[in-house]
């Protein structure tokens, strides 16, 4: 018979996993059913004499006082505003509105060219950006009208928009790689280092995907008509030198961060600043802009922190009843070796992530799994990248795929949400792709961080 604490533990996960479903928002749900909890664990403690990890006091839960102070005074959580604000600035610059209009008369002759198109600017936002929404809802914005108005197959559209978006949560700068980094306490560099391979390789994935379809299925990715203007090498050199502002941010914050001159924080400063000349550089940059820009960062940051904090609190209760105790036997009693507790932490990953949003698998579930990984004597590094790959499935499988949401909030009405459902199934496959190779080949995640850092 398992101790009175661990029945406690038991019943406020699965009180948690139930309570998602009403829809309250999930920071009060994470705080408020801890702290319940917490009090339930001392007042029985106190009536019946349970052995509980309370105390009987509210001494030992009152150390969620000082997590808070520790959130608020990391430096490297201040990073992430700045890598908000540099996005959503970005957003507003209109470079990816230049370089969609360049690209297509480069790419568009091809057969599969506007998706081609699509992934290329995707994989410079995430470089740039790191915001998935912003991400998103601005490629539908400029690819879509263009991919439908030349008999794209809806369905291929919403995917290849929906993929695209969606690498900005793995390539640097992710904030999702920041928040890793501080939960498990391993360097946001190494994660940075890390991700560079699998995010750009995964990018190339989905073009090859791209070419082969347009063989195999010309009709869905047809070329531009035989009489759309003839690519001239002028066109050629107009699309490479619209690319330069933006690989100008990246070599900036990236190039900083990976040769040592910045800490991310510090570079995320110089990536804001950035993204605030490019704005002014295009005659963007208004007072109306700054104030909006201000505005969705300090809502965005302020959703993110609330669910920090709530999180904070539901693992500090959760350890101070057994959970962790209660987690760490259950994976021990499985007899698995590393390889095998890998694998079933990204399999729970990836069936978490159809009712989850990463927010809270990373700073909820990660922290819990992370130490029994660490005890097998797992490179955290490779573990921590196969983790975000997986999450990165999260935003394009139903029902609480956001990046679908984001796409179906500003696509034209006749592509239906079955249209964007299809439309991500080979792309949530090349995803798991990416990472079987990953998982096979550590290499493709540790090689750069040892040849930057020496580590890995």
């Amino acid at each position: 018979m398992l101790p009175f604490y661990e029945y406690l533990s038991i019943a406020l996960m699965v009180t948690f996993i139930l309570a998602l479903f009403t829809g309250y928002p999930v920071a009060w749900l994470l705080a408020g059913l801890s702290l319940i909890f917490a009090a339930l664990g001392i007042t029985l403690g106190q009536e019946f004499g349970f052995d509980t990890f309370l105390m009987t006091n509210w001494a030992k839960v009152g150390g969620i006082i000082d997590r808070f102070d520790a959130i608020m005074s990391n430096w490297v959580l201040v990073s992430l505003p700045m890598f908000v604000y540099m996005g959503l600035m970005l957003d507003r610059s209109g470079v990816a509105d230049t370089m969609m209009r360049n690209f297509v008369k480069v790419f568009g002759g091809i057969r599969g060219g506007l998706g081609l198109t699509v992934v290329v600017i995707g994989i410079l936002l995430a470089a740039s950006t790191g915001i998935v929404g912003a991400s998103v809802v601005l490629l539908a914005m400029l690819a879509m009208p263009i991919m439908l108005q030349h008999n794209y197959s809806k369905a291929v559209a919403s995917g290849v928009i929906a993929a695209s978006g969606t690498l900005g949560i793995l390539i640097p700068p992710s904030i999702m790689l920041v928040l890793m980094a501080d939960q498990v306490s391993v360097s946001v560099g190494d994660l940075f280092a890390g991700a560079m391979i699998p995010g750009v390789g995964l990018g190339v994935l989905y073009m090859i995907f791209l070419v082969v379809l347009g063989f195999v299925r010309p009709d869905l990715v047809p070329p531009r008509p035989d009489d759309a203007e003839k690519l001239t090498l002028r066109q050629v050199g107009i699309a490479f030198l619209s690319t330069l502002p933006t690989f100008g941010l990246i070599l900036v914050v990236l190039g900083s961060i990976f040769f040592g001159i910045a800490t991310p924080t510090e570079a995320s400063g110089l990536g804001a600043a950035g993204a605030i000349l490019l704005a002014a550089a295009n005659r963007k940059l208004s007072w109306s802009v700054i104030r909006q820009v201000g505005i969705e960062t300090t809502l965005t940051t302020s959703f993110i922190f609330a669910i920090f904090i709530g999180a904070t609190v539901f693992a500090y209760v959760l350890r101070l009843i057994g959970g962790d105790e209660l987690i760490a036997e259950f994976f021990k009693g499985l007899g698995l070796g590393p390889t095998g507790l890998v694998l079933v932490v990204l399999l729970v990953v990836f069936i978490a992530g159809f009712f989850l949003d990463w927010f809270e698998i990373v700073l909820i579930v990660l922290p819990l799994l992370a130490p029994v990984i660490k005890l097998a004597g797992v490179d955290m590094t490779w573990f921590l990248i196969l983790i975000a790959l997986m999450l990165q499935t999260s935003f394009l499988t139903p029902p609480v795929g956001f990046s679908l949401f984001y796409l179906k909030g500003v696509v034209p009405k006749e592509v239906t949400i079955m249209d964007i459902y299809v439309g991500i199934i080979p792309f949530v496959l090349l995803q798991l792709l990416m990472v079987a190779a990953c998982f096979m080949i550590p290499g493709l995640i540790t090689w750069l961080p040892k040849q930057m850092y020496g580590g890995g």
